[in-house]
Formats: C-alpha cells, sequence, structure tokens
C-alpha cells in the first residue's frame, strides 16, 4: 500500500461529520485513489450512518462509479436499508442481478430484511429461490434471515423448515427461532427450541423473556430472568425493559426497584432513551409516579415513546390535569404527538372528567396532526362520553367506527361495553339493551350479560334479569372467575377465585378467619 493511499484511508476513518468526509474525499481524488474500491466503500459506509451521514450525498456517489463491484453494491444496499428506503434496496439488488454480477452471503441478508420489511411475501420467495440457486442452500447468515423473514410473515412454518436445513446452527439461528414462535403467540414451542438450544447466550435467553412478556405472560418472564442469572450471565439493556414491562404489569415495585439498583451496579451508565423510558412506565405504572417524573425530568433527550410514557403514567394516575398540561410542553418543544399519544390524552381527560377537552384534541388530532381515529380512540372517547352522562353522544361515536372487518370484532366490543357500562351507571335500561344486543354478536364473554342483568335487578324488573341469567346458561356462557395478584417480598403470589392450588392457602384462610373475627368482636 502505498504512503498516498495509507494516508487517504486513514483520514476516512478519522472522520466525524459530511464536512470533514468530503475533505477527506478530495484528498483521494487529487492524490489519484479516486476509484478505489475499498476507499469507496469506506465513504458510502460513512454517508449510509443514519446519525451522521447523507444518503443522497452517497447516492449521488455511488451513481458516478462506474462498474461498481459487489462489495460497493453491498455497502449501498445497506445503506439504503438503514435509512428505510428498502425499496431502492431492492431496485440495487435487481441491478446487480440485471449487470452478471454475483450477490454474496453479505448481499442476501440485507436484501431479505428488506422483504421482510416491505411484507412482501411474494419479493421473499423470489430472494429465497435466489438464495437456493446461487449456492447459498447451507449458509448461516442466509439461513438465520430467512428464518427471520419468514417469521415476520407469521409462516413460521417456513421459517422451521428452513432452521431444521441448516447444517451448523450459531446462537442467532437459536434466538431467531424462538423470537418466531414468540411472535406467533406460540410461546410453548418457543420454550421447546429454547431448551433443546445447546449454546444460550444473552441473545437466546433475552428472545424467551422477551417472548414471555409480548404474550403476556409475565411471571414466567420473571422466572426465566432469575434462571438467567442463577447461570452467572449478566443481562443486556434489552433484557432490562422486557423485565421492566414484566414489572410495569405486575406491579411488582420491589423488583423494580431492585432493577434499577442492579443497573447501577454494573455501572453501565450512561442509560440509552429506551432504558430510561421503561423505568418511567415501571415507576408510574407502580404508582410512583413521582420518581417517573423525575426521571422524565432528568432526561437529556426524549424521544416520543418517552412523552408518551409520562403522559399516560400520569392518566393512569389519575393527574389528568397535569398530562394535558405535559402534552401543551411537548407540543411547544415541537414533538410530533402519535396516535399512542392522543389515546393517553383521552384517557387522561377520562380521569380529570374533561369531555369536551376531549373532544377539542379529537378535532386537532384529525385536522392538525391528520390522524385518523383508531378503535382504541373511539373505546377511549366513549368510555369518557358515557362515564359523563353524555350517553347521546357516545352512541352517535360508536355508530361512527369503521366497519368490524377493517379491525377486528373483538375491539369493535371494547366501545360497545364501554357504552352498556355508561347505561348501566346511568340507569338508561333502553340504551344498554340496544348496546347488549350488539354485545352478544361480537363477543362470547360474560361481561355484558352481567351488567345488564345487574341493571335489570337495581331497577327491580327481577324477571328480566331472571331472563338474562336463563340467556347466559343457554348459550353456554360462563363467568369468568375474578383473579388478583401482590407481591411480596419480591414474590409474585397470584390468587384466582374458587382455586385453592396456592401452597400458603391455608395461612391464607387463617389470617381471614382472624380478621372476620375481629371484625365480629367491634361490631
Amino acid at each position: 500500500m502505498s504512503r498516498g493511499r495509507r494516508r487517504c484511508l486513514f483520514l476516512l476513518e478519522k472522520c466525524r461529520h459530511m464536512k470533514q468526509l468530503k475533505t477527506a474525499h478530495a484528498q483521494l481524488l487529487t492524490s489519484g485513489h479516486g476509484s478505489d474500491t475499498f476507499a469507496l466503500s469506506r465513504l458510502l459506509a460513512f454517508c449510509s450512518n443514519p446519525l451522521h451521514g447523507n444518503l443522497s450525498h452517497g447516492w449521488n456517489l455511488f451513481r458516478r462509479i462506474q462498474n461498481p463491484t459487489i462489495c460497493i453494491c453491498n455497502t449501498m444496499i445497506k445503506a439504503f436499508f438503514l435509512n428505510g428506503h428498502l425499496t431502492n434496496a431492492i431496485h440495487i439488488y435487481s441491478q446487480i442481478l440485471e449487470t452478471g454480477l454475483h450477490p454474496d452471503n453479505y448481499t442476501l441478508p440485507y436484501v431479505l430484511k428488506a422483504c421482510a420489511g416491505l411484507q412482501s411475501f411474494r419479493l421473499g420467495e423470489l430472494g429465497h429461490g435466489q438464495s437456493l440457486k446461487l449456492g447459498f442452500w447451507f449458509d448461516v447468515f442466509v439461513g438465520n434471515s430467512l428464518i427471520s423473514m419468514y417469521s415476520s410473515f407469521g409462516n413460521v412454518r417456513a421459517a422451521r423448515c428452513v432452521f431444521d436445513e441448516i447444517p451448523f446452527r450459531t446462537a442467532v439461528s437459536w434466538t431467531v427461532m424462538v423470537s418466531g414462535y414468540a411472535k406467533s403467540g406460540d410461546v410453548e414451542t418457543a420454550r421447546m427450541i429454547f431448551d433443546e438450544s445447546p449454546m444460550k447466550d444473552v441473545g437466546v435467553w433475552g428472545s424467551i423473556i422477551s417472548g414471555y412478556v409480548q404474550n403476556n405472560c409475565f411471571k414466567e418472564g420473571l422466572v426465566m430472568f432469575r434462571l438467567m442469572q442463577s447461570t452467572g450471565m449478566e443481562p443486556d439493556e434489552g433484557i432490562f425493559v422486557s423485565i421492566l414491562c414484566a414489572c410495569a404489569n405486575l406491579g411488582a415495585m420491589e423488583i423494580g426497584i431492585w432493577l434499577h439498583k442492579y443497573w447501577n451496579q454494573l455501572g453501565r451508565h450512561p442509560m440509552s432513551v429506551r432504558l430510561i423510558t421503561g423505568f418511567i412506565d415501571m415507576y408510574a405504572k407502580c404508582g410512583c409516579l413521582d420518581i417517573a417524573k423525575k426521571l422524565f425530568d432528568e432526561m437529556p433527550q426524549r424521544d416520543i415513546v418517552s412523552w408518551n410514557a409520562m403522559i399516560s403514567g400520569m392518566a393512569m394516575n389519575g393527574d389528568g390535569e397535569n398530562a394535558i398540561r405535559l402534552f401543551s410542553e411537548m407540543e411547544k418543544d415541537g414533538v410530533w404527538p402519535d396516535d399512542i399519544t392522543f389515546i393517553a390524552i383521552f384517557t387522561a381527560c377520562n380521569h380529570s372528567g374533561n369531555s369536551y377537552e376531549a373532544l377539542r384534541l379529537l378535532d386537532r388530532m384529525c385536522r392538525v396532526y391528520n390522524i385518523g381515529p383508531k378503535i382504541e380512540h373511539y373505546g377511549c372517547l366513549v368510555d369518557l362520553l358515557s362515564r359523563a352522562g353524555l350517553l347521546k353522544e357516545a352512541k352517535e361515536l360508536v355508530l361512527r367506527m369503521p366497519d368490524s372487518s377493517s379491525h377486528g370484532r373483538s375491539e369493535e366490543a371494547i366501545a360497545w361495553r364501554a357504552l352498556l357500562s355508561g347505561c348501566c351507571s346511568h340507569g338508561q335500561a333502553e340504551m344498554a339493551e340496544d348496546a347488549a344486543e350488539r354485545l352478544f354478536l361480537l363477543e362470547h364473554h360474560s361481561g355484558a350479560y352481567v351488567l345488564l342483568s345487574n341493571l335489570y335487578a337495581v331497577a327491580g324488573k327481577h324477571d328480566d334479569a331472571r331472563r338474562i341469567r336463563k340467556m347466559m346458561e343457554q348459550r353456554g356462557v360462563g363467568k369468568a372467575p375474578g383473579c388478583s395478584s401482590v407481591e411480596i417480598d419480591g414474590v409474585v403470589h397470584e390468587f384466582v377465585a374458587g382455586e385453592e392450588r396456592h401452597l400458603q392457602m391455608e395461612e391464607v384462610h387463617g389470617v381471614l378467619r382472624k380478621i372476620n373475627q375481629q371484625m365480629d368482636d367491634f361490631g
């Protein structure tokens, strides 16, 4: 390597922003190394970085390269992929095939990821066929990308076929397959694959822990976390976020506080935006709003997820006024809200009883931010209006909802259930009957029957109450048992009505008998 070339490459490696890169590029051109393949690849790689690069500059540079090598084409495909221009990445791949270049095991993984991102099953199958044609049948990098792609399409069977055909599986192979089953909702098979894995690195552990949490198996996620700790393996940030989510949903604050201390002990500072947001969400859902707000205020930078977590936390803790205030602050900071922000803010309006402010914000959501209302927004607003006694307006809003074929019957039922609950609270039997009839068509659930039956009983219409109970029996609708959980010394105990499976149930009954006795003694 010549001295001039070495100097140019050294300058490229030292670049931190586009101005420095352009200077280094000029040095390459003036020293006669402007067509150096490796140097051009490094230039494109820098331009592809979403944080400090410039994709349009990289694209202009690529178009001026005569007969680019497969290495340079790969860099451009990666650049488009990292910046979310997935169709352009596929277009470069098509050009590679047209010019007679041979894709390698670096090209195909990014192409397959682009197909997954586009949710194009047809393109994905073509990519799969091309990889077989090119002789990458047993390549682990291509194989792992195929497993991931088919899993993203929800086709776990195809993903499993690829997994079974890979002769030499890496930890990534096991991680992707466990994640694939978990994302499809099949946590039992995901656990079986995890148990079969001969190599369990932090990625494999993370896939099963996050799999349990994503499927609302929060206790199981905590159990797996403790098993991982028993092996001496340190969790990564992704596992911390998953466990914080489990703690938030279980109300397991003691474990959440321990996680905070554990992170500090590991000395991995500073926390990322994603992790701080996880702690904010956990503290807020466990009722420690002051700690959540302190963490939020100390954040050096915030994304929309952080704002949503804090607004939602205030709303669910009944601090609707401050949640609305924080939303206004977010708007002043120039942060563009998303559909989740408005679900949180409608919930805040619900807790503060501010129904007209909610309708004003609905109008702002549609006209200013061009966000179309989803079924979740309708559900929040119907609940809000129903609680406020504005039942006519609530029903009009329910009838404005999109057809259930576009979002699912169970989601439409949420809004009708909110209306039914409001009707029952305000003793509006006629409208309650209409809402209940619609619910009977949408779901096979005991809630609507019980609410309507109770309404009739309170109104003294006992014959109607019995009629609803009988209808419930005839249609085979069983009342779901109540369930509650409590955290004691870092352990979450779950109790289901009618079940006696808890190991300390005798002691629980003994305490309850003592409490009843004391209540009787005091009259």
